[in-house]
Order: C-alpha cells, then sequence, then structure tokens
C-alpha cells in the first residue's frame, strides 16, 4: 500500500486530481471506446454525404430520362431518330455505314 501511495506522490500535481483523470477518460471513451465513438460517426456522415450526392445523381438522370421518353411516346420524328441511332434500324434502298473509334 505504501508503495502506491508513494507512486501517487510523486505524480504531478494536475495527475493526482480525480475530475480531470476522470474527464480524460471520458474524453478517451467518446472518441476512440464507444459504439458510436466519434470516428464511425465522422465515416458514417461521409457515407450519408456521398449518398446524398448519389441521389442527386440520379434525380437529374430520371429528369432526363422522363423528358426522352415523354419526346419519344409524343413525336414520330424522335421515334424515328431513336430507332435509327439504338437499333440501326433503316429505310428501304439505304445503307448504314458503322463507324467506331479504337478504344485505347
Amino acid at each position: 500500500m505504501n508503495r502506491v501511495q508513494d507512486i501517487i506522490r510523486k505524480l504531478p500535481k494536475p495527475l493526482r486530481n480525480k475530475y480531470l483523470i476522470l474527464f480524460l477518460l471520458f474524453i478517451l471513451w467518446v472518441i476512440f471506446i464507444d459504439d458510436y465513438n466519434l470516428i464511425n460517426q465522422r465515416k458514417i456522415k461521409n457515407t450519408v454525404d456521398d449518398l446524398k450526392n448519389q441521389k442527386e445523381f440520379y434525380i437529374s438522370e430520371i429528369k432526363s430520362d422522363s423528358t426522352e421518353l415523354y419526346q419519344l411516346q409524343n413525336d414520330p420524328a424522335q421515334q424515328e431518330k431513336f430507332a435509327r441511332e439504338k437499333f440501326l434500324m433503316k429505310k428501304e434502298n439505304e445503307d448504314i455505314f458503322i463507324i467506331r473509334e479504337k478504344n485505347e
């Protein structure tokens, strides 16, 4: 027991304060040990930000696709253009040449 008391006496005065020690332990607990520690909270926040960016991207894609769909359903010229570009359809007495670029 004397040995422990000698070690405690040799410590600097601020380290002997039980409230300071408790506060430091609490900070360590919050930052590293707890299930919802600050490190995990940061990772979760980054994930949420990425998901929000993906949501904005997909909403804009849905808007552009819905306008294209509306045009395809209501405009015969747009339907013909789409069929020629995507499905390589052609009229009679017409030739189609496909030009492909080299992939590097």
